[in-house]
């Protein structure tokens, strides 16, 4: 009782497939989990300037990420059994699954090929008005106190000092109370050494992160066409099946 021949092979070829896109779902989640718990990101998103709190684009993309990770294990999942069980009900199921997840990956995609630049700038944007308090003279203790912390952190976890490298040198000789400590007054002005400047680092920091979803976003794609294939011809097969 059941298909036979290529029939059956692309019944196995689909479990296979199947379980490659659970094991998918799987990494992404725990990717996206690492995302949302890396030091680098949380030390930086989570800072408050006053009333005012870091911009939380980026974990809006990593919530999605999580959400579409979850949802990929019990998709893939699906597919296994109802490829193993030969159901025509469970791999339509499945097919709808894909095609509903193939066009919300499309949508966020787009959504972040629009937005890629977006989370940086928010980010830089929100750091150079916690540069330009922690400099002020005029700024009451608690403000002053609070931009020095947000600035410091950024400084901290990026390794770097200033918004561009003329102010990062300057930041770095007037400044040095702001700068990690490893960027000593002597080491930049004797030793000629140059701060990195903290624009350059926000860019990269997200961009690298941008990449390695996209990278994944890419390889569950591929995955996902060659699955939708395979379970029509698999649902066209038991059903044209004359073997009972």
């Amino acid at each position: 009782m059941g298909v036979e021949g290529c029939t059956k092979c692309i019944k196995y070829l689909l479990f296979v497939f199947n379980f490659v896109f659970w094991l998918a779902g799987g990494i992404i989640l725990g990717v996206a989990l690492w995302l949302r718990h890396d030091s680098q990101t949380t030390n930086i998103l989570y800072l408050h300037l006053g009333d005012k709190q870091a911009p939380n684009t980026f974990y809006i993309g990593i919530y999605i990420l999580i959400a579409v990770g979850a949802v990929m294990m019990f998709v893939g999942f699906l597919g296994c059994y109802g490829a193993i069980q030969e159901s025509q009900c469970l791999l339509g199921t499945f097919f709808t699954c894909l095609v509903i997840l193939f066009a919300c990956e499309v949508a966020a995609g787009i959504w972040g090929f629009v937005n890629k630049d977006l989370v940086a700038k928010d980010v830089k944007q929100f750091y150079d008005q916690a540069l330009q308090q922690a400099l002020q003279q005029d700024q009451s203790d608690s403000d002053a106190t609070n931009a020095k912390t947000v600035v410091k952190t950024f400084h901290e976890t990026l390794d770097c000092c200033g918004a561009n490298t003329i102010m990062a040198i300057g930041t770095a000789v007037m400044h040095n109370d702001l700068c990690p400590k490893e960027q000593t007054l002597v080491e930049t002005v004797v030793q000629g050494r140059l701060p990195q400047d903290c624009h350059k680092k926000i860019d990269e920091l997200f961009s690298e992160k941008l990449y390695l979803i996209g990278v994944a976003a890419i390889v569950v794609a591929v995955i996902m066409i060659f699955e939708m294939i395979l379970s029509m011809i698999l649902c066209c097969g038991i059903r044209n099946s004359t073997v009972y």
